[in-house]
């Protein structure tokens, strides 16, 4: 049997953004795409393809204390697997994927760049603990580096 995917698996400093500042969701999608590119994780067309799919399929969840969102796109765009973290200082606004008319304020933002489609389904049940878990949440939106970013998650998520 395989072994579980985790999401400390797939962190990589590079593509964690801790105490950010957007206008909107789309120039969060850019800063990430430019780096996932830069580094070589994805193809050109991965922020148009993340775009266009979080326009057709919202992923904001709302939480009880916190607004998150989850945006991925297609495996084809992805060379090298990555979840990017992204802790926003002020709340961008995405679509709710329960409820298309209802906006969700993200403060937490997890771009996920996968390109199989098992791990997609396995690194959303990973992250579903994580998002029930408040005090991590908090933690994890307190974090003022990205190492102590990725030290909150190794050290509850290994």
């Amino acid at each position: 049997m395989a072994e579980a995917i985790t999401l400390s698996d797939y962190l990589n400093e590079s593509l964690i953004f801790t105490q950010k500042r957007y206008s909107s969701n789309k120039e969060l999608f850019a800063e990430v795409s430019a780096v996932a590119l830069e580094k070589g994780y994805v193809r050109e067309d991965f922020l148009e393809r993340v775009e266009q799919r979080e326009e057709m399929f919202p992923t904001g969840i709302q939480l009880e204390q916190f607004g998150v969102a989850i945006p991925h796109t297609d495996a084809e765009c992805v060379y090298k697997e990555f979840v990017a973290v992204i802790t926003n200082t002020e709340p961008v606004s995405f679509k709710s994927m329960e409820d298309l008319s209802q906006t969700v304020a993200a403060d937490i933002v997890f771009v996920l760049g996968l390109n199989q489609a098992h791990a997609q389904l396995e690194m959303l049940q990973s992250l579903m603990g994580l998002l029930q878990n408040a005090e991590v949440l908090a933690q994890l939106l307190a974090a003022k580096t990205k190492e102590q970013l990725l030290t909150i998650i190794k050290n509850n998520y290994l």
